[in-house]
């Protein structure tokens, strides 16, 4: 179904919350242009598993989707977890066990609950305002811990912290359940990697001037300050994000409700019994997780041999964005194609990575030869995380649709998100075993989820 010669459908009833318009919007040419360069959409290709209305409606979804995706995983950056927030709580004299919550809370916390956001969700007919408010909610939240570094301090600073985070990561998990749903009704099947791709490596780029940035401070030269200013400019771009996603033209979908919220949520987790592709799917995306939870390993290795001077966590940072900036746009058109070998060989070459890490530190190679290898190996997780990401985003929006991939992502982001704080919660104890253990058994269960992985059913192109 091309672009220009799309028959005409009956129009369902509009939501209150919905677009107004009753016919197709025109364009502006530097749109329509600046579409087809980034999607490669140049030939009025078919505008597949979307309705046809919302294909009208592409060129100007595509950009607001990208803006307010790019900037809100920018935003991500500027509040890290794993950099930012532990030594803004170090900075404030936070006890050091609250440390090793952040990262869990954060990961898991915006997932557990998604298979009750994902029932409520369900309900909605037009689902952008879910991901709307849940921007402003981060944003907001973000804003608070800044407030916090200024005027708390000690244990009651860390737990203030802890208690923002948490309503943060809720909001993300509404955000995550809504956006792969509003996506998959508003973007093209064969455009939704490249959409990813784009996002990821423009995001590294602003990661990459962040990491810079930080490099070229001066050791001695830290103050709350600095940290209050990243956590302010990711509050600010996560407001513009909500904002660009509110100019999203989205159609009124399926809608499934009257029923006891939990007692649904809860059985849909039979997904996972009854349907064999899910759950392969869910797995091999369970083993792949170290593709994420390896990246603090290895820098607590790097630190080890090369001190923790800020200037090197900015070359990591750095290094991350120049990562996801070279290597997204290549995952994003190869997934349009076939996801799942994206992911296949995103997460063994994660995997390859982690296993090189433990033997080179345990073989103890040399110290000089340290400065370069670090960067080299995180570059490289960089650039399979990404993938890993991608693929596995793509694959799960390809693989079904309406209500269905709505009960798919709640269902499997719940499921990870348990799996994740159980992984987190030993990572924390990671350093009275062993480092290089826990990234030598992230690798191994890497190599099992890529073999997995190709067990999958063919989903994507």
């Amino acid at each position: 179904m091309r672009r220009d010669t799309i028959p005409t459908e009956p129009m369902e009833p509009m939501d209150p919350m919905s677009v107004t318009r009753t016919t197709p919007t025109r364009h502006p040419e530097w749109l329509e242009s600046l579409y087809e360069r980034l999607a490669e959409d140049d030939e009025g290709r078919t505008c597949k598993e979307i309705s046809a209305e919302a294909c009208h409606e592409t060129p100007g979804n595509f950009l607001h989707t990208l803006i307010a995706n790019t900037l809100s995983n920018i935003a991500d950056r500027l509040a890290s977890a794993k950099t930012t927030l532990p030594w803004l709580l170090l900075q404030l004299g936070a006890p050091a066990w609250m440390l090793s919550l952040l990262v869990p809370i954060r990961e898991s916390g915006s997932m557990l609950p998604q298979i009750l956001i994902g029932e409520i969700v369900r309900r909605q007919a037009i689902r952008k305002w879910v991901w709307v408010w849940g921007g402003v909610v981060q944003g907001l939240s973000l804003a608070a811990i800044g407030w916090v570094a200024f005027a708390l301090e000690g244990a009651t600073a860390g737990a203030a912290v802890i208690g923002l985070l948490i309503l943060f990561s809720l909001a993300r998990g509404a955000c995550s359940v809504a956006y792969k749903d509003v996506q998959g009704k508003t973007i093209p099947k064969t455009r939704r990697g490249r959409l990813s791709g784009w996002i990821s490596a423009i995001a590294g780029l602003g990661a990459m001037g962040v990491g810079l940035g930080l490099g070229a401070v001066q050791d001695g030269a830290e103050s709350t300050g600095l940290y209050v200013a990243l956590l302010a400019g990711a509050a600010i771009l996560w407001l513009l994000a909500a904002w660009s996603f509110s100019r999203i033209v989205e159609f009124p979908g399926a809608t499934e409700g009257g029923s006891n919220a939990l007692a649904e949520a809860v059985a849909r987790l039979a997904i996972l019994r009854d349907d064999a592709p899910f759950r392969q799917f869910v797995i091999a995306r369970a083993l792949a997780m170290g593709s994420g939870l390896a990246a603090p390993f290895y820098v607590a290795l790097a630190r080890d041999d090369l001190g923790g001077a800020i200037s090197l966590l900015g070359i990591f940072i750095a290094v991350e964005g120049l990562a996801g900036l070279v290597s997204s746009p290549v995952w994003g058109r190869w997934s349009d194609h076939s996801s799942r070998q994206v992911f296949a060989a995103a997460c063994g070459l994660a995997a390859v990575l982690s296993i090189a890490v433990a033997l080179w530190s345990w073989l103890a190679m040399s110290s000089a030869a340290a400065i370069w290898f670090y960067p080299i190996a995180f570059f490289g997780l960089g650039i399979a995380h990404a993938g890993v990401r991608l693929g596995r985003k793509t694959y799960l929006v390809d693989m079904a649709e309406g209500n269905k991939r709505t009960d798919y992502v709640a269902v499997s982001n719940s499921v990870i998100g348990a799996l994740l704080l159980v992984s987190g919660l030993l990572g924390a104890l990671a350093a009275t075993v062993s480092v290089e253990a826990t990234i030598l058994l992230l690798g191994l269960a890497g190599l099992v989820g890529s073999a997995l992985s190709l067990r999958w059913k063919e989903v994507s192109g």
